[in-house]
């Protein structure tokens, strides 16, 4: 017993002494450990996959729509704004915000086709079917917008309409 005391006692004089030192020792401890690694799986992930608004991922799966192909042109930048204002009743100012903080969460084009996709399949399905419906229209005008889809934005449309599994009409709006 006097082993183990003396053993214990030891261990703490050197923490207290690592601790004076300035070595931080708190990495040893098994919950602060678990907090850090969910801080910083929580904060270090992709931003685009903790939007729950769906006007928020309605404009980041419309915009990502469009720029399947590469850069937006001056023609969809202008689409989309009169899109967003008609569809989501915003003004030109709260337009401009989505539409801007959209094309900045998309700015990585070699990943757009797999952040889109994944995106989609979280949220989509969350969708009524009027939105659904409403995104489908509306992804469909902005990309095709100085001329016609090109096969991989008519595929990932086509994979929009299927995920939400509805075939109805357009009866409400966004607002």
């Amino acid at each position: 017993m006097h082993i183990v005391l003396g053993i214990l006692g030891s261990l703490v004089t050197l923490f207290y002494l690592l601790d004076r030192l300035g070595i931080d020792i708190g990495g040893l401890n098994p919950f602060y450990w678990y907090r850090r690694r969910a801080f910083a799986k929580r904060y270090g992930a992709d931003p685009i996959y903790s939007i729950d608004d769906p006007m928020h991922v309605a404009s980041l799966l419309i915009i990502g729509a469009a720029k399947l192909d590469g850069d937006l042109t001056a023609e969809q930048h202008t689409v989309a704004h009169a899109e967003f204002e008609k569809n989501f009743n915003l003004d030109a100012k709260q337009a401009s915000d989505l539409f801007g903080s959209a094309a900045h969460l998309l700015a990585a084009p070699q990943l757009l086709e797999n952040q889109l996709n994944k995106l989609a399949d979280k949220t989509v399905p969350r969708f009524t079917p009027e939105q659904s419906e409403s995104l489908v229209e509306i992804m469909t005008t902005v990309a095709s917008t100085g001329g016609g889809l090109s096969t991989t934005q008519r595929e990932f449309i086509d994979g929009i309409r299927a995920r939400s599994g509805s075939t109805t009409e357009p009866q409400g709006t966004w607002g």
